[in-house]
């Protein structure tokens, strides 16, 4: 087992160049409470992170760090070697970090494909207005939309999807801005078990045949060791370990303070 912060051959060779995402003692804190604390990673180019940790163990809030939605007490945040602590959430999204939430945010009444062309004029920088220049985005919004197997659901409403679907819609809303690094926080929550493995699937393909930078927040840890290139254990607001999905798994103290159980 590797001590969070330290580098290893894997890390050597995931991260040859200098890291797209960088925490140096990043920590938050709320009145007397500790949210997260002190925590040091490096997020290479086109690697796979995945965190884990039982409820409470401050893996969203260390997703709403990074993303800007909280702005932290402590330490260092980085990306592609620009600090980011001063930067709001649309100057870190403009700057390519990309987020989907454990609940959804689709509006029940408006198109797969609206949502999509929406995100892509946003992401340009055109107008909110979904009726202008909207023949623009038409080639740009379809490709996305095969990508992510919605092409058949364009003129569907979001509220005629299943939750695999939305959660689907969810991710190509965030990939027609081309992100340099995706948040992905809890994308399984809510969705069938028979709809998991096309999910998973998806997700594969967008970080091994797309090269996508991916942190992911889980709690199906199946899903995980199929998909993450290492594991970061939260637990009480701490980075408990970092490293290769065996090696944590294999690890006792890991074991114990995840819900005492066998990963």
């Amino acid at each position: 087992m590797t001590a969070p912060g330290t580098t290893t051959a894997h890390d050597e060779g995931t991260r040859a160049a200098a890291p797209v995402l960088r925490l140096d003692g990043l920590g938050w804190r709320v009145g007397g409470a500790t949210i997260v604390q002190d925590v040091t990673l490096s997020v290479g180019e086109g690697e796979f992170l995945a965190f884990i940790g039982p409820n409470g163990a401050g893996k969203t809030s260390l997703f709403n760090l990074i993303s800007g939605i909280v702005r932290p007490t402590g330490g260092t945040l980085a990306l592609d070697g620009r600090d980011l602590i001063a930067l709001p959430v649309h100057t870190r999204a403009r700057l390519g970090i990309g987020r989907t939430f454990q609940t959804s945010s689709l509006w029940p009444g408006m198109t797969v494909a609206e949502h999509v062309r929406l995100a892509a004029q946003a992401g340009s920088g055109g107008s909110y207005r979904l009726w202008r220049r909207a023949a623009r985005y038409t080639a740009e919004v379809a490709g996305v939309l095969e990508r992510t197997g919605l092409g058949h659901r364009a003129g569907a409403t979001a509220a005629e999807l299943s939750h695999g679907e939305k959660r689907k819609l969810e991710l190509a809303v965030l990939l027609v801005t081309e992100p340099r690094l995706m948040l992905l926080d809890e994308p399984m929550a809510g969705v069938s078990a028979e709809e998991v493995p096309a999910l998973t699937e998806l997700i594969r393909a967008l970080h091994r045949d797309e090269g996508r930078t991916v942190l992911m927040v889980e709690h199906h840890m199946d899903v995980l060791l199929g998909l993450a290139d290492r594991l970061a254990v939260m637990h009480h607001g701490r980075l408990l370990a970092l490293d290769t999905p065996g090696a944590v798994t294999a690890d006792p103290v890991v074991q114990r303070a995840y819900l005492g159980e066998r990963l």
